[in-house]
């Protein structure tokens, strides 16, 4: 593969489009900061495998879960290209590939995408009308469907429509999306998010919202600024919240498992403040609550759950 630096080649397709050897890419050698991300101008372009196609990139997405892997939190095999999220042009296709063709317009959540190509399984393209802009499809991909999963199946139908559920961070991406969708399945939503968000918080429609003083030089809200705990308590007249999605993590987990409802789930799926601590089952007997840490692939394993 290093011979190849510095060459060109062409990856032969159905229209002929030529495809250079290498490409600028955002790639990480070494965990760290945000200096460990270095864009690189002759990376090897990648080719398509058998059941693969490769995407000229329009957009790539900018995820929080895009610091873990390259902080290391989540550990990666070295060295990688960075993002997880991108959408752009086919331009070749992989052996045993029918279903999508050189040309078509496609969105997708695989790793790599922080580059001008991605070779993206076939089963993993979503399709992108034509009357959708490229940003605005690219952009839906993990947070609309990290959002999806979180308020449709994670919490493992222990809440029905008429419940009460909180969701942290209304102010964010994710959130923003998972408090929407909370509300069009039927449930009583209690946001929380910083002052400085109040508006983004309260246009998403929770029916409740806890605001938190801004936490300086942090991705997250001074969750000690607030009772937070004893306010969804008072609006849940005690009975807490049948779930609650968390993508906070250290800093809220003490209220996350204290605000739960009896039988009530804590879907943990994220660590803005730090990694959830290891702590004992016997915090979940007082009211016989569940606890989920899921993860987005394993809500698209095929792509009948993709679609």
């Amino acid at each position: 593969m290093l011979a190849l630096r510095g060459l060109r080649r062409t990856l032969a397709s159905r229209r002929g489009l030529a495809v250079p050897a290498t490409m600028r890419a955002a790639v990480v050698r070494e965990p760290g900061a945000a200096e460990a991300l270095v864009v690189e101008t002759d990376f090897p372009t990648p080719s398509p495998a058998k059941g693969q196609v490769l995407v000229k990139n329009a957009f790539a997405g900018i995820n929080f879960i895009d610091t873990y892997h390259r902080s290391g939190l989540y550990a990666r095999d070295l060295p990688f290209v960075g993002g997880q999220e991108g959408g752009g042009e086919v331009v070749a296709v992989g052996e045993g590939v029918s279903d999508v063709a050189v040309g078509d317009k496609v969105a997708y959540s695989v790793f790599g995408s922080y580059a001008e190509y991605t070779a993206v399984p076939a089963a993993k393209c979503l399709p992108v009308p034509g009357d959708v802009p490229m940003d605005v499809a690219v952009s839906c991909v993990v947070q609309g469907m990290t959002a999806h999963y979180l308020t449709s199946d994670a919490h493992a139908q222990l809440i029905q429509p008429g419940d009460w559920m909180l969701v942290h961070g209304v102010g964010g991406g994710t959130c923003q999306w998972a408090a929407q969708m909370a509300k069009i399945r039927g449930y009583k939503v209690i946001g929380t998010c910083a002052k400085g968000k109040a508006a983004v918080g309260q246009a998403t429609g929770v029916d409740e919202l806890i605001l938190y003083d801004e936490a300086p030089g942090t991705a997250y809200e001074d969750y000690e600024s607030v009772d937070g705990l004893a306010k969804v308590m008072e609006i849940t007249d005690g009975v807490g919240c049948k779930a609650v999605i968390d993508g906070i993590g250290k800093a809220t987990l003490d209220m996350s498992l204290g605000a739960l409802a009896q039988r009530g789930i804590f879907v943990s799926f994220g660590n803005a403040s730090g990694a959830v601590p290891a702590y004992p089952p016997l915090r979940h007997i007082a009211k016989s609550s569940f606890m989920c840490r899921p993860k987005l692939l394993d809500y698209t394993r095929n792509r009948e759950e993709l679609l």
